[in-house]
């Protein structure tokens, strides 16, 4: 007899109600119990609504137009309520800030368990299960407030498996994980499809989802499957400039093409000068905590500074200080010589431009070109130069078109975009970005990368990642962070090539590092794989 499948997806097609284009388009696969299948495909290309279409989210919270079926255990499921499809179906979104709602660790991992009914010894028992299981029972009493977008995601998951579902649908997981707590979740997915859970993956960062041989790929484009087989076969089916591809595949790739154009960073004035310093700082959110321990450096004018570091270690925390919203319990920060206690946010906003991790601590304009238009107005710009600045910077991050959409109701890749362009368009000195590329595809992340550093207006760039890749590209500079402290900072050749200080600080070596490594006595400095293929 044939094993029924899990989910069986029939000739699905979805439109927002807002929009004239479909979202997604005659959409038909199935997947079995215990699959593991990744979803890849450029921000936008409809990955998200798909999921939303099978957790049942669309039509009962999304509304639009919906044709096709969707079965889940070969169950139709249009007249199943969100409750229902919940016990089967249990979701990770992208942006883990809008999935958590318990002020505590204990209280948001029990919060469907509640509303299951269970009883609170099996409450008690699932939600020690479910982070001991996720290696973070130590955060069981945290506030979530205070938690690192990393250690956000890794709740979020512990409140879904507690619910124990036979389906999970993970929303790029790994946005917001360092590099070695993204392996320890890629093996625990590995392990839970092992077990016979069925897997739904999206995800950008594809090489490091290939390390856990996933059982099949679908590749979509403008809302549609372009591509649904074996691993393999991927890397012929998609573009390498949209999709990120091992190093060495992107390099046999782009060795037939004509070579990149050479970005480099060249403030106006490129006399190097301090413009943020910090003097022995030290800070703790909580009286008996420290998360910052005597933090000592400078920023200055020329700087492109990667800041890496496990999730939790401090870098947030640390950049919070430079821009004005925490003030130091110890030590003092200047921005260009004034100490951040005795100047406002407002003005410390005139020289540095901070984009946070999460796009829903930023954005709250009906539209694109009012959210980005706020912070110039504030500033004071003249009306004219706003309209200039607001068209730049949607041109710069690719969203032309979208000026006059809702930005919450955009996706979580295109609300980064959007929160991003809201502080191009400032034209502050410094530029400061928490996690830039998180969920934005290769293309996008790479081009609005190489325009921002040849805007002629920022000094000095500064931007948290946890994608070395980004640092070993763009970052003259690298600073890892660990338990509150700078433990190194010099030149990417330097500090990227000493591995047990990256396994120390929680970072995993990619192929391109790698591949640079290889070959920097010969090229003098790190580049991207489209470069290396021509030298």
């Amino acid at each position: 007899m044939a094993q029924s499948s899990a989910i069986s997806i029939e000739n699905v097609s979805f439109r927002y109600r807002d929009r004239q284009e479909l979202a997604i388009r005659d959409i038909s696969f199935q997947m079995m119990p215990g699959e593991l299948l990744l979803l890849a495909g450029a921000s936008g290309c409809g990955k998200t609504t798909l999921i939303r279409c099978i957790n049942g989210l669309i039509p009962r919270s999304y509304k639009g137009e919906i044709t096709g079926r969707i079965l889940l255990h070969d169950q139709e499921t249009t007249d199943f309520s969100l409750a229902r499809i919940s016990q089967i179906v249990g979701t990770v979104l992208q942006d883990p800030e809008r999935q958590i709602l318990g002020t505590r660790v204990m209280n948001e991992v029990a919060f469907g368990l509640e509303n299951l009914a269970l009883s609170r010894p099996e409450i008690i028992k699932r939600i020690d299960s479910s982070l001991e299981y996720l290696g973070i029972l130590q955060l069981r009493n945290r506030e979530t407030f205070n938690l690192s977008g990393g250690e956000k995601q890794k709740v979020a998951l512990a409140g879904v498996l507690a619910m124990r579902p036979s389906i999970l649908l993970l929303d790029e997981p790994l946005a917001s994980l360092d590099p070695a707590s993204a392996q320890e979740t890629l093996r625990l997915v590995r392990q839970l499809t092992d077990q016979g859970m069925t897997v739904l993956m999206v995800e950008h960062r594809v090489e490091d989802v290939f390390n856990i041989h996933p059982d099949r790929v679908i590749f979509m484009e403008e809302g549609e499957i372009r591509y649904l087989g074996a691993l393999d076969g991927l890397s012929k089916a998609v573009n390498y400039h949209e999709i990120k591809l091992p190093a060495p595949l992107i390099v046999e790739r782009a060795a037939a093409d004509p070579p990149p154009h050479p970005v480099q960073f060249q403030p106006a004035d490129g006399k190097p000068q301090p413009l943020v310093q910090f003097e022995d700082v030290s800070f703790g959110y909580e009286t008996h905590t420290t998360v910052l321990k005597g933090i000592s450096l400078s920023i200055n004018r020329g700087d492109v500074i990667a800041v890496l570091g496990a999730n939790g270690a401090g870098k947030t925390t640390m950049v919070k200080h430079a821009i004005g919203l925490l003030k130091p319990k110890s030590g003092r920060v200047l921005v260009e010589g004034k100490d951040t206690r005795h100047i406002s946010v407002a003005q410390v906003a005139k020289t540095l431009g901070y984009v946070f991790q999460s796009p829903s601590h930023m954005l709250f304009a009906p539209t694109v070109y009012e959210e980005l238009a706020f912070g110039p107005t504030n500033l004071r710009h003249d009306p004219e130069e706003i309209r200039k600045e607001v068209q730049e910077a949607i041109d710069i991050v690719h969203l032309t078109g979208r000026e006059k959409d809702p930005p919450l109701a955009l996706s979580f890749g295109q609300q980064k975009r959007v929160s991003i362009a809201a502080i191009l368009a400032m034209r502050s000195r410094i530029l400061v970005m928490d996690e830039p590329t998180a969920g934005q595809d290769y293309r996008n992340y790479m081009e609005f990368m190489d325009a921002i550093l040849q805007l002629p207006n920022f000094e000095a760039i500064l931007f948290i990642t946890h994608d070395i890749d980004l640092a070993v590209i763009y970052a003259n500079r690298v600073l890892l962070v660990d338990n509150g402290q700078v433990v190194a900072d010099g030149k990417p050749e330097e500090v990227l090539s000493n591995f047990d200080l990256l396994s120390a600080t929680r970072l995993v070596p990619t192929s391109l590092l790698k591949l640079n490594l290889q070959r920097v006595e010969a090229t003098g400095h790190f580049q991207r794989a489209e470069a290396l293929a021509h030298i």
